[in-house]
């Protein structure tokens, strides 16, 4: 597998990564396969940013809209399908793109990565304890055990601080340290697209999902079952527009949360991908952007 050629295009929120791929995949003779967590759900366009058919311009893309909302997202199965879909588009000639900010689903795609196993009574107790006092208490747990693992997960994300708990328990060690050092299965050069005007551009790209109709999007999941979706329900801006929904909040409050969200999870997508000495970062706002990288492309080629 490691004759496999593949780019991967990582980085923050709102940074650029999906103009730079498109950009690329028409230079390349590339196609696409999405790696953000959240445009695999159907129907949640808005909140995610995700490319309309025409902002596509004609590149295809592959693991956009194939679970409902209702779907328990695992990084295992994400794995699969995305292996799949890189042998399969290698396999007609063409350059596999790997996009987007979910910086676990990229490991788990791009590396000999096995996921530590599970126990059926550990992880009742800690979803039984989650129903109980909420997520902040497991992340409180979770900053005394394993700090790192509580900086990359949101403090409002159960099901991940679940996870991350039951295989300390499981294992007697960090989550972090059940990662495996890294062990490419690709020839894979990783391209990380950042810029300095992030905290701007967040809120911009958040007014702009207002006024798109993220609250309608909403609306519009709920008979779908958004709110029982124990992935799609977390997802940033989707659950604040539950919690106004619901009375929880007001509309602005949960503008604001959405805003002060995305730049914490900007800050932990970053630090992610940083301590990947391998990740090439580039410039988003640079006029040369495209060339500079075609460039390198390749001197590494």
């Amino acid at each position: 597998m490691m004759t496999t050629r593949v780019i991967a295009v990582v980085g923050p929120t709102a940074a650029g990564k999906s103009a730079l791929a498109i950009a690329l995949a028409h230079a390349l003779d590339g196609e696409v396969i999405n790696c953000d967590s959240m445009q695999l759900y159907r129907g949640m366009d808005i909140g995610t940013a995700k490319l309309s058919a025409d902002e596509r311009d004609g590149v295809p893309h592959h693991l956009l809209d194939i679970w409902p909302v209702t779907r328990t997202a695992t990084v295992a199965e994400f794995q699969a399908l995305a292996r799949a879909a890189i042998d399969e588009v290698a396999a007609r000639g063409k350059l596999p793109l790997l996009v987007g900010g979910s910086g676990l689903y990229h490991r788990a795609v791009l590396e000999d990565f096995e996921f530590p196993g599970t126990d059926p009574g550990v992880r009742a107790a800690l979803e039984a304890e989650l129903a109980e006092h909420g997520p902040l208490a497991l992340h409180a747990r979770l900053t005394t055990l394993d700090p790192l693992a509580a900086e990359q997960i949101l403090a409002s994300n159960g099901r991940r601080l679940v996870r991350a708990l039951e295989v300390i328990q499981i294992t007697g060690k960090p989550f972090t340290a059940a990662l495996p050092d890294p062990r490419p299965v690709y020839d894979t050069l990783q391209l990380a697209v950042d810029r300095t005007d992030l905290d701007a551009r967040v809120e911009t790209r958040v007014r702009d999902m207002w006024d798109r109709g993220l609250v309608d999007e909403v609306r519009s999941l709920l008979p779908l079952g958004l709110a029982e979706g124990i992935t799609a329900s977390r997802a940033l801006g989707y659950q604040q527009v539950l919690a106004f929904l619901d009375g929880t909040c007001t509309e602005e409050e949960a503008f604001a949360s959405t805003v002060t969200g995305t730049r914490r999870f900007v800050r932990r997508q970053r630090s992610w991908f940083r301590r990947d000495p391998s990740v090439i970062w580039t410039d988003g706002a640079a006029d040369d952007l495209v060339p500079a990288v075609l460039s390198l492309i390749g001197e590494r080629a």
